[in-house]
């Protein structure tokens, strides 16, 4: 017979998990499995661009054949593509910042030619294919409104002919009293902090976070977004991906009992 704790690490927890939709579902459903109660609660979301007309061209240029490659720096690009029905000729390579994004992308149906081997971040995916491809090519990014241009740029400057879209706006979400007051009164042991966008809502919602609130990060570069937000990291996972994240938690105590606390 298995060992128990082993099979439920995070008996106990109350981790908060700052996005919803499918992908907190799953995050959700992950936490539960492995013993713990999750707690959804979007801190960010998403909305359109500004400039519909000028992704809708991008869509259909894409569509068309014109690019040699499209370029993804996340699963929220994924659900844009996915919206619009995005069609990405066989000729039209795929790259992937990461393998969460990766996983995204096939699972609606597209297929992935590249995932940086080991930088998953614009500048481990501009290095990778600059490494690549020696000729020009024609490449379409698409990104978050608040991403700095850093994978254009690199591109660029080695010679491709780059098209820079934005697909999305993120964009605050307030959360509840009663999230706010679990916070601050410690009966969220954990949050999972996937993005430095999460990381300023968190800061900026939760003014007062308790020192035993494990505060996990789903990468480096994460990590550093935090840093600079001036959230302090407890742990941060060794590889961006949600398992990765939700492994980095199950290796700590439970921080106290959260029930003997005023609700």
């Amino acid at each position: 017979m298995t060992n128990s704790k082993q099979d439920r690490p995070l008996d106990g927890w109350r981790i908060l998990v700052p996005r919803g939709g499918p992908w907190g579902d799953g995050v959700a459903a992950s936490l539960r499995s492995r013993g713990a109660v999750p707690v959804v609660a979007p801190l960010i979301n998403f909305a359109a661009t500004t400039d519909q007309a000028a992704l809708d061209q991008a869509l259909a240029r894409l569509a068309a054949g014109e690019y040699d490659w499209l370029t993804v720096t996340s699963a929220t690009t994924v659900d844009v593509m996915f919206a619009h029905r995005a069609v990405v000729p066989r000729r039209t390579k795929i790259a992937a910042v990461g393998e969460t994004t990766a996983a995204a992308l096939q699972a609606v149906g597209y297929e992935v030619a590249m995932v940086p081997d080991e930088d998953n971040s614009a500048g481990g995916m501009a290095e990778q294919l600059i490494a690549l491809e020696t000729e020009p090519r024609r490449i379409l990014a698409l990104r978050s409104e608040i991403a700095k241009p850093v994978l254009s740029v690199l591109l660029q400057e080695a010679g491709h002919d780059v098209d820079s879209v934005v697909a999305y706006r993120t964009v605050g979400v307030p959360v509840t009293e009663r999230i706010k007051r679990d916070v601050e009164n410690g009966r969220i042991n954990a949050i999972l902090i996937t993005s430095g966008s999460v990381a300023e809502q968190v800061r900026e919602q939760f003014p007062r976070i308790p020192d035993e609130t494990l505060l996990a990060a789903i990468g480096p570069r994460t990590a550093k977004d935090a840093d600079r937000a001036g959230l302090p990291i407890t742990v941060v996972a060794d590889r961006q991906t949600v398992d990765a994240l939700i492994d980095a938690v199950s290796s700590f105590t439970l921080p106290h009992a959260a029930d003997e606390l005023a609700p």
